[in-house]
């Protein structure tokens, strides 16, 4: 393992990162609520309820890819795709695969995005005070061209390392040896993070020949650039198999209702039944599986969100310089991962509400 693998390691499982900002100018609807498709004294059937309350969580998801800290090419494409005049057709075509979100993926991918995202973390993970010359650098770099950004990528990034290690180097206050504990510490943090890029950022300051400023720079900037990279990618995962199952809830869904009516006035009514009962039960199987993702989701954003907290009363009760790199972005992460566990949550209760109404639906045909 090497610096530059590591590098290469955090454009490659963050080249989707979000930035870590709403998109610039959104839309005068981007705070307004979504419609309700059924109001709840609109007669309807039960199967329309079912087909309308898919159509709505579908467009309530696009609209919270839109709003949240996802690559710009994904939000923009959310974006345009709420404000369609095709309505649930633009919705149901941008969560296909091969659609409008696989597409924006695919835009994010590119080595300018990737670069630009690169240099977005370099400047939300390195502080002033710790990292002034890598810091600076990334700005100047985010301020100029692609060319100056993808330069800051390949050398620019490492040089500014090196400028200020010289610099703490060569700082009495800031020249120290790190203690047997603090090292321990990252050891434990190597082997039992939940988190995988923090784990290899822990590994890396103990690489085979590392010396006690790899360390430093581990608390400096490595753990919570790691801790970065983790969520960034939790989210892109999370975004990936959601918005799958809502495009694959959409199409059972249609296949369940159309099947229940025709079970109106079909030769054989038995079949037809049988039919529209395997039909919801596909759509509740569905549900129940996306509702034992998301509580598996929970678990681990639980699982994070107690970890940063541990760190954060950790590094409020240290009087070791070291921690006081990362006692606010740990209380940041806590926040954060505490919101992604509430979502978790709300997303778990929607797909348990579907697979109710999915039962009911094969109740229902059997007459």
């Amino acid at each position: 393992m090497n610096r530059q693998w590591w590098v290469a390691q955090a454009l490659t499982v963050g080249m989707l990162a979000g930035g870590g900002a709403l998109v610039a100018g959104a839309p005068a609807f981007a705070d307004a609520q979504v419609p309700t498709v059924v109001s709840a004294d609109q007669p309807a059937d039960q199967a329309a309820l079912a087909k309308a309350a898919a159509a709505e969580e579908a467009r309530n998801w696009v609209l919270k890819m839109a709003k949240s800290r996802l690559p710009a090419e994904v939000r923009t494409s959310a974006w345009n795709a709420l404000r369609s005049s095709r309505g649930d057709d633009a919705i149901a075509e941008w969560m296909a695969p091969g659609g409008g979100y696989d597409a924006a993926k695919q835009r994010t991918r590119d080595t300018r995005a990737r670069n630009k995202a690169f240099c977005e973390r370099v400047v939300a993970t390195h502080t002033k005070e710790f990292s002034p010359e890598v810091r600076a650098a990334a700005e100047r770099a985010l301020k100029g061209t692609a060319a100056d950004q993808a330069t800051f990528v390949k050398t620019g990034y490492a040089e500014a390392q090196k400028r200020d290690r010289v610099v703490r180097e060569a700082d009495a206050q800031h020249k120290r040896e790190v203690a047997a504990q603090d090292r321990d510490f990252v050891r434990a943090i190597a082997e039992h993070d939940p988190g995988e890029q923090v784990r290899v950022a822990a590994q890396w300051a103990l690489r085979p020949g590392a010396v006690d400023a790899d360390v430093v720079e581990f608390y400096g900037y490595g753990w919570v650039t790691g801790g970065t990279l983790d969520l960034e990618s939790y989210r892109m995962r999370v975004a990936d198999a959601e918005t799958l199952r809502h495009h694959t809830l959409s199409l059972l869904i249609k296949q369940a209702v159309a099947a229940e009516e025709a079970v109106k006035g079909a030769a054989d009514a038995a079949k037809a039944r049988v039919e529209a009962e395997q039909a919801w039960k596909a759509v509740s199987e569905h549900s129940a599986a996306a509702q034992k993702a998301w509580e598996a989701e929970q678990a681990a954003t639980t699982a994070q969100m107690e970890n940063w907290q541990n760190i954060a009363k950790a590094a409020k009760e240290s009087s070791d310089e070291l921690w006081k790199n990362i006692a606010q972005p740990a209380e940041a992460n806590q926040d954060t991962w505490a919101q992604e566990q509430a979502e978790s949550l709300k997303s778990a209760e929607y797909w348990k509400a579907m697979f109710d109404q999915a039962r009911n639906g094969e109740s229902r045909v059997k007459g």
